[in-house]
């Protein structure tokens, strides 16, 4: 019986990694691939999360420093520091993005019974890219969203060649006005 319940207890994948000392996690199902940091074009007119792009193999992929993106301070790349290419629902539909993160750690099997939902942030804490709180091996884990990462607004906002019809749709837009 116990047996039983063991295997209906539903387990993911993780991809770990570190942004100062907090460890956060995404879906692995979610990860394209890591890279090593390399040069990023800066794109006039978006957030300051928005690093640029990359020319990764002929495709242009935006990148998101996810320090910047939860208000933590700049820091410097290091030897550590990488891209964790996600796809992730775009404007109109899968698109590729890179994430900028201190260090990835592991790929880990989390138990639905290891995960607790988001404590209450108060109303002023956007936390809705939180999935849960995982906690593993005596340390907890923010798992992220990574679809939710970003606002539909600032989604608009994030340059990438797999949404053509979006920067027609805003030069319209300005037209129009």
């Amino acid at each position: 019986m116990a047996k039983e319940a063991a295997q209906r207890v539903s387990q993911e994948k993780f991809l770990t990694f570190l942004l100062g000392e907090e460890e956060y996690g995404i879906e692995i199902l979610k990860v394209r691939e890591i890279i090593g940091m390399m040069d990023i074009t800066p794109v006039p007119q978006t957030p300051p999360f928005i690093k640029g792009v990359i020319n990764l193999r002929g495709k242009v992929i935006p990148v998101l420093d996810l320090r910047l993106k939860f208000g933590m301070e700049e820091c410097q790349p290091d030897e550590r520091t990488c891209i964790i290419v996600v796809e992730i629902q775009g404007y109109e539909g899968p698109m590729l993005m890179g994430v900028v993160v201190d260090r990835v750690r592991e790929v880990l099997s989390i138990t639905s019974e290891e995960i607790a939902p988001p404590p209450p942030m108060g109303f002023s804490v956007e936390a809705s890219y939180i999935l849960g709180m995982a906690r593993h091996e005596e340390r907890v884990k923010i798992l992220l969203d990574i679809d939710r990462i970003l606002s539909l607004e600032e989604l608009q906002s994030v340059p990438s060649e797999d949404q053509p019809g979006r920067q027609e749709s805003s030069e319209s837009k300005r037209a129009e006005a």
